[in-house]
């Protein structure tokens, strides 16, 4: 057993939960934070399991009771529910953050994303890089990981895939190398050990946005077509959407607009492969529809 104590916030999202297996795999003690009693099944392994809400911090008080190490991937993708990215990728985790400097943790590790530092201007990492700002000023030893796109963020190559083509701007050689949840739960535990402060983690493969086409719409199997749209149309979609609609509109898909027009490569980590998690992702896709 490790003698550290570790508190997973986000642990019910897409990497929080192979970073609660990660960590029991390796000996820890984790206490995981829910929003719901419903969710106290997805963790039957945990040693104790805290229900509050980031965003209440009266829900919160004692969260970080006897913790050394915490772990935060608390964000959302799309704002719903009345939430915006500054109530919960700022204010949720500035929240979790004032109780780990009450009670003095050893650590504090804040999963932000690739070149958000560099992005202000996006509204989802106003927020995010916000929180970046606070953790780095609150006297506590801190760990930024920035990862590259997950895998679960390439499933919208698989759903143009499906309807047999595959749209994308520019001349598609912009190159990025996601990587899979359990890959990177991996890096964020190895990087905490390390003490590292700030660091970018991708996929062990860089594949231009023309190879992710091409790989999801061989997942179906699909013949291959990509129609390369003129750059002009994804920077005036932009402008359309920040003039005629709501920053909860127009967030994700201006993030997403955004990351597209350059080059998003992080140091080269794990051993998943896309190829892989998009046959596998197919396969559940055939399964449920029958």
């Amino acid at each position: 057993m490790n003698a550290k104590k570790v508190l997973v916030a986000g642990a019910t999202g897409y990497l929080g939960q192979f970073l609660v297996k990660e960590l029991k795999k390796r000996g820890y003690w984790v206490r995981v934070l829910i929003r719901k009693e419903a969710q106290k099944g997805m963790f039957k392994e945990v040693d104790d399991i805290f229900v509050g809400q980031v965003t209440d911090p009266d829900s919160i008080q004692g969260i970080t009771k006897d913790i050394d190490w915490v772990f935060s991937s608390i964000g959302i993708t799309r704002q719903k529910e009345g939430m915006l990215y500054m109530d919960v990728d700022y204010q949720g985790n500035s929240n979790l953050l004032k109780e780990a400097v009450k009670e003095k943790v050893e650590a504090f590790q804040y999963i932000s994303a690739i070149n958000g530092d560099k992005l202000r201007q996006l509204k989802i990492f106003e927020a995010k890089e916000r929180f970046v700002d606070e953790l780095k000023n609150s006297g506590l030893q801190y760990c930024i990981i920035r990862p590259n796109g997950f895998f679960s963020d390439m499933k919208d190559f698989l759903s143009m895939a499906k309807a047999g083509r595959v749209y994308l701007f520019g001349e598609g050689h912009r190159k990025l190398n996601p990587i899979h949840g359990e890959d990177l739960a991996k890096v964020c535990l190895d990087q905490m050990m390390l003490g590292t402060k700030e660091i970018t983690v991708g996929g062990p493969d860089i594949l231009s946005q023309n190879d992710l086409a091409v790989l999801a719409l061989k997942a179906w199997p699909k013949p291959i077509k990509i129609t390369h749209l003129p750059d002009w149309t994804r920077r005036f979609m932009i402008w359309l959407l920040r003039t005629f609609t709501s920053s909860k509109t127009y967030g994700p898909v201006e993030f997403f607009m955004t990351a597209m027009a350059f080059d998003n490569i992080a140091n080269c980590y794990g051993s998943h492969k896309l190829e892989d998690f998009y046959k596998l992702e197919v396969e559940k896709m055939k399964k449920n529809k029958q």
